[in-house]
């Protein structure tokens, strides 16, 4: 899709070289074309790209405004749908084999359970959960921070916290295996996830069809209320523990 924005701030060919180089660094625009005169920025974008992004791109220095939304591409939004699978059971086959698979190992390692604890076999997962997750994210960093700014109400204002947020559930996943500072990581967990629920319940609610990135940019999983499902799992797991243990 191709939009047209508004660059205030440039004054020279330094300005819209600098403009041009920052606006293409970001993954999900592929060409860059500015000009000084009149002071535009005509962009090629394999997804939209939302204007506090684009703005924290081009940097303080510059302020960037689309001005005219009929230059986009028509239909622009249903391109973006036609690139997700349908909402079913089978499209979300990988991501139900992975908890499933982490569920099951969490269960196993108090095998010969001559006694069982819930509470053990929940940290093993929260442990497993993350850890797992953390590495499909890991695999393509950059493609699933710019999947993650488009809902999630931190990434949106703050597009590097893509880049971080990875690194902190890897961070949790190993606290919960060696149960290391349990009360802060469990806190730590619920604020985290609880922040990253109200995007996904945000982008559900307005039925907005696009990717989910709790697989990373490696599955092509549409937003659901599996999303939903998932993260307010693992915040009740944390609660319980929290109160609990």
């Amino acid at each position: 899709m191709i939009k047209q924005y508004q660059v205030s701030g440039m004054t020279c060919g330094g300005c819209v070289a600098s403009v041009k180089q920052n606006l293409e660094e970001h993954p999900m625009v592929t060409s860059a074309d500015v000009t000084l005169d009149p002071p535009h920025a005509i962009l090629s974008m394999d997804m939209p790209v939302p204007i506090s992004i684009l703005q924290s791109t081009v940097g303080q220095k510059y302020t960037i405004k689309e001005i005219d939304s009929s230059n986009s591409q028509p239909h622009a939004s249903i391109e973006v749908k036609e690139t997700l699978p349908e909402k079913s059971i089978t499209t979300y086959k990988p991501l139900l084999l992975i908890v499933g698979f982490i569920a099951g190992v969490s269960l196993l390692s108090q095998y010969p359970f001559d006694t069982f604890s819930g509470m053990l076999w929940m940290r093993h997962f929260m442990a497993g959960f993350f850890i797992v997750f953390s590495f499909f994210k890991l695999l393509n960093l950059s493609g699933f921070a710019s999947s993650y700014s488009m809902y999630d109400v931190v990434a949106a204002k703050w597009y590097n916290w893509g880049y971080i947020y990875p690194f902190v559930e890897l961070g949790l996943g190993v606290l919960f295996l060696i149960n290391a500072f349990p009360v802060y990581t469990n806190v730590a967990t619920i604020l985290i996830l609880g922040v990253s629920t109200i995007g996904v319940v945000q982008s559900n609610l307005q039925k907005r069809e696009i990717k989910c990135a709790c697989l990373g940019d490696v599955f092509n999983l549409p937003m659901s209320t599996v999303t939903i499902v998932e993260d307010v799992s693992m915040v009740l797991m944390s609660v319980v523990m929290l109160v609990v243990g």
